[in-house]
């Protein structure tokens, strides 16, 4: 009876979509330069989303409860290009479908490999995963993610 009221809940409740909402998550990031963010275990030391925090974005976006394992909240513009833990760069993001977290981390390590090697701007990358990261993946990995 708790399992199927769970599964009731998951399934009434809105689901985000592959994209944030850019009202509640424009994306933010903190002042950072391509040197900052290409040390070894950057991200590490800055990575600081208490769990009241995480609490809150699950409410902006009304999620009342979820399965474990069914999102996570994620940095819009990742750490490792600079994204900052505010919650305007924040959301719940699916581990499910196409468009999930798994490929998002896929192109935010391409990304972040990419602007240390000095093949891409870090700003150019911020404002390419900020605005539209699906259509970002679809620009250097296919129309399809894996």
């Amino acid at each position: 009876m708790h399992v199927i009221r769970i599964l009731i809940l998951i399934a009434t409740q809105a689901t985000p979509g592959y994209l944030p909402n850019p009202k509640f998550t424009p994306g933010d990031t903190l002042p950072v330069t391509k040197d900052d963010i290409c040390v070894s275990g950057y991200a590490g030391k800055v990575r600081n989303v208490p769990d009241s925090v995480k609490r809150k974005v699950y409410r902006l976006y009304d999620i009342a409860s979820h399965a474990p394992g069914q999102y996570e909240v994620d940095h819009l513009v990742s750490l490792e290009l600079g994204g900052s833990n505010e919650i305007k760069n924040l959301w719940p993001q699916s581990y499910a479908g196409q468009w999930n977290a798994h490929n998002k981390d896929k192109l935010e390590d391409y990304l972040h490999a990419k602007v240390c090697d000095g093949t891409i701007d870090l700003q150019t990358a911020q404002h390419e995963i900020a605005t539209d990261w699906v259509a970002a993946y679809r620009k250097y990995f296919g129309d399809t993610a894996h």
